[in-house]
């Protein structure tokens, strides 16, 4: 089958590099927005019995997902032969259990509304928790951001080097990397007594004299990420950068960075940055899902693009 590849209107910065990638262009499509904002897409090439591919993040604002919703179901009623939702950031993961009473699963819901559209394959990179992929009833592609961070990483003097978690949920994700690196694990304790606001955290192992690197998926008010090397360094730290899939960045989110103990922050570019920063490093993320397209459409494993 024939590939198509085409881009929600907040993601075409980052669908054009794909699409270079991958040696095609984007496919000519047009969304028509009325005065109430109401929004329809159209498609202005033939997509009979091809394999689509949708290109869109779903950060902020809602409409972002209504828009991809709406798109594949233009593809689904213009007989596609595959669709396949390729979202960089996965908007609404972190809402994956009920963790008190009345409070929605929101990431099952739009695992719900993605399948109804007409999506055949979901493609993104670091939900916020794995088993995320078992809200699916399809093909998930879950690409892991290490292929783009361990290279760089690698650049860098890690003779120093330990890796820490700037909360318990994350040990796992932060472990990979102390593995593949041979060096040391730390982990941040934190609580939290209300959404976005750090009450307390403490470190977990010695960090003293070391250059920390904090792992993490995604960075939304930045909060956690400044408390964090604000402890790491109060306990001996030399240094602390960290890592960080996606750039959500919402509300004072760049001033906590710029007044932060963190010498920088390296993320990719599933999510735009709002303004320009010294301490903000963008990674691209277009080459890893140019070749995870690739390898999909052409039936290969996606496992040899990861680091192991």
């Amino acid at each position: 089958m024939e590939v198509k590849l085409f881009s929600g209107r907040q993601s075409v910065y980052l669908a054009e590099r794909i699409a270079d990638y991958y040696g095609y262009n984007l496919g000519i499509s047009k969304l028509h927005v009325f005065s109430d904002g109401e929004m329809q897409p159209e498609i202005h090439e033939s997509v009979r019995g091809a394999w689509v591919f949708f290109i869109q993040s779903t950060f902020s604002p809602a409409s972002n997902l209504l828009e991809l919703l709406l798109l594949i179901d233009t593809a689904k009623r213009a007989s596609a032969g595959y669709i396949t939702a390729v979202m960089p950031y996965f908007g609404y993961a972190r809402q994956d259990r009920k963790d008190k009473p009345r409070v929605p699963i929101s990431a099952k819901l739009i695992a719900n509304l993605l399948s109804a559209a007409g999506a055949d394959r979901i493609m993104t990179m670091d939900f916020h928790a794995d088993q995320i992929q078992g809200f699916f009833d399809i093909p998930v592609d879950h690409l892991k951001s290490d292929a783009i961070f361990m290279p760089y990483l690698e650049q860098l003097d890690l003779s120093r080097a330990k890796f820490a978690s700037p909360d318990v949920g994350g040990v796992k994700r932060a472990r990979k990397y102390a593995k593949y690196f041979k060096k040391d694990l730390v982990i941040c304790d934190k609580h939290r007594e209300r959404a976005n606001e750090v009450a307390t955290m403490t470190v977990i192992g010695d960090v003293k004299d070391s250059d920390v690197i904090l792992v993490d998926d995604l960075a939304d008010t930045a909060g956690t990420l400044s408390r964090a090397a604000e402890e790491l360094i109060k306990q001996g730290a030399k240094s602390v950068r960290a890592i960080c899939t996606h750039p959500v960045l919402s509300g004072k989110a760049y001033e906590n960075i710029e007044k932060s103990k963190l010498t920088e922050v390296i993320v990719t570019d599933t999510i735009p940055l709002r303004q320009e920063s010294e301490k903000i490093r963008v990674l691209s993320s277009a080459k890893l899902f140019a070749r995870a397209i690739r390898n999909t459409h052409e039936h290969r494993s996606l496992s040899a693009l990861f680091m192991e």
